[in-house]
């Protein structure tokens, strides 16, 4: 594992420590949060993200707000968490994790609430709960890339777009976990990473730590992509995602649906690689997914210099959806969905005891 990227630090009262990765690569620095306003911030501004991430993040994130409140009865706990899972899912609208980690903390208080248990031991539930998110987590990115790595070929050159590694979970993340994996068992591979414009996660985040995680990286721009496609030089690509629809249809970071559609022409397999907690049983395609759109000067005012003219029209959405007919494959904890469809997403959940709404 090249990172840590979230824990929970000390007992009751706690907090979160996390890498500030908005400083990456120039400073490695470790944020402190404490408190409920500033995880909703942290998350918003990117200084934790990831889908995984974002619902270990947002699982403690409900701990911050009630870990302190001692003495309450059942009811007003549960008023409390509402509350608190009402804020936190403010912070970002895409992730589905973050709504998914929410909803499995909310309903671990109501059912200890049913179970006639009062406010502490309300509380003694959602650490409980919490701390189990980010073990699983941590369980699930292992699966990940043992699937993942019996796709990779020793001596194989990957693409990858934005950044679904250790920095996007609680251990060697999503996309990344197979090439983490690989490299263990000892495959010598390359990795292409994407810039992934506008906040450079690519260049910023997936290279700095692939190569802390002695890794063969190249940092190419997102319009490069197509070219060293044509030039032979990649065997396939692996990228993460924030939500997948119920047929399969993709959302992840912007750019995605391009190296798709490039590696589709080219005849490139093209995996996404995420938990099943990525998957929005609710949504049935694509293009019901909400699409969060960033503030402008992320654009104009890349990294505090002015990059574009003063007052210019922008439009920056974070996320596209890349059609289910463009993937090769979703790699999930339960195994390799290939060419996936709703029939065979459902197996998936039924096989892995998920419930289908």
């Amino acid at each position: 594992m090249p990172v840590e990227t979230l824990k929970w630090i000390g007992e009751r009262p706690g907090h979160v420590q996390m890498i500030e990765q908005t400083k990456l690569p120039e400073t490695f620095e470790q944020l402190d949060v404490r408190d409920v306003p500033g995880m909703v911030d942290a998350i918003y501004r990117l200084a934790v993200r990831g889908a995984p991430a974002i619902g270990v993040a947002a699982g403690y994130g409900m701990l911050l707000g009630v870990q302190d409140k001692e003495g309450l009865d059942g009811p007003a706990m549960m008023a409390l968490v509402q509350e608190t899972s009402s804020t936190l899912a403010k912070a970002r609208p895409t992730a589905v994790n973050l709504f998914w980690a929410l909803d499995r903390m909310v309903a671990r208080a109501k059912l200890d609430l049913a179970a006639g248990k009062d406010g502490d031991g309300m509380r003694d539930g959602l650490f409980e709960e919490a701390h189990a998110i980010f073990h699983e987590d941590q369980t699930t990115c292992e699966a990940l890339g043992r699937y993942g790595a019996e796709l990779i070929k020793d001596g194989g050159t990957y693409l990858t777009h934005c950044n679904a590694g250790a920095l996007a979970t609680a251990n060697t993340g999503t996309a990344l976990a197979p090439f983490y994996e690989a490299n263990r068992q000892g495959k010598k591979i390359a990795v292409f990473a994407d810039e992934t414009r506008p906040l450079l996660q690519g260049a910023r985040l997936t290279a700095w730590e692939l190569m802390q995680g002695g890794i063969d990286v190249t940092v190419i721009t997102d319009s490069m992509a197509g070219r060293v496609m044509f030039e032979g030089k990649i065997d396939a690509v692996f990228v993460g995602s924030d939500r997948i629809a119920r047929n399969g249809d993709v959302c992840n970071k912007i750019g995605t649906y391009s190296v798709a559609v490039l590696a589709k022409e080219h005849g490139i397999p093209f995996y996404a690689v995420a938990p099943l907690s990525t998957f929005d049983r609710s949504i049935t395609h694509g293009d019901q997914i909400p699409i969060e759109e960033r503030p402008a000067i992320e654009i104009t005012n890349g990294f505090g210099k002015p990059t574009a003219p003063e007052g210019v029209k922008v439009y920056n959405p974070a996320f596209d959806v890349t059609p289910a007919k463009y993937v090769t494959g979703i790699v999930t904890e339960v195994g390799v969905i290939e060419a996936p469809n709703q029939e065979k997403i459902d197996a998936a959940m039924k096989a892995a005891g998920i419930e289908l709404l």
